[in-house]
């Protein structure tokens, strides 16, 4: 996998993550245990860190940074999907921010709670726990327990622990 060092700062990736060969990770960026960064993502940590934490997933084709003085952090079992951006923004544990969605500068997305599909979750904004914010930008509309919402954030944190084992084991380049 392309990791860069910039000034000093190497990317720390603990040895059971899965970091895709086609994901790039630059600078002050720290994947820990368990936790998988899939293809094609960028995780560019050269303003301020980025933290992806224990049993998080970081999807195919996101992009993390964050601008001076704002880390970014995916919490604990969060799901980053398909191509989203999360740029100096905060995710707490088991969160989901689904495809092609865009969290900004300060914003919070509190536990268990689910950003829908291609929604904006504007600077500082705060997404409450265990409820689904839809929109550009976003509103919150109701609760996730209960919803169709529901399943996607409670499936997420295992089964893609589950498929990154899988890939750390099966994944192999083919040469020309």
């Amino acid at each position: 996998m392309p990791q860069f060092s910039f000034e000093g700062l190497e990317p720390q990736v603990h040895p059971n993550a899965f970091v895709a060969p086609t994901a790039t990770l630059i600078g002050d960026v720290v994947v820990e245990d368990g936790a998988s960064v899939w293809y094609g993502a960028v995780l560019r940590a050269d303003y301020s860190p980025v933290f992806v934490r224990r049993g998080a997933n970081v999807q195919d084709g996101a992009v993390l940074h964050g601008p001076p003085g704002l880390h970014t952090e995916v919490g604990p079992g969060a799901t980053v999907a398909h191509n989203c951006v999360v740029h100096g923004a905060i995710l707490e544990t088991e969160c989901l921010i689904a495809n092609g969605a865009v969290v900004l500068d300060g914003a919070r997305v509190g536990e268990r709670a689910l950003v829908a599909a291609g929604s904006l979750v504007p600077a500082s904004f705060v997404v409450p726990s265990a409820m689904l914010a839809a929109g550009s930008p976003v509103e919150i509309k109701r609760p996730v327990t209960g919803s169709p919402a529901e399943f996607w954030v409670n499936a997420n944190p295992s089964a893609y622990a589950e498929l990154a084992t899988r890939h750390r084991a099966g994944v192999r380049w083919l040469r020309d």
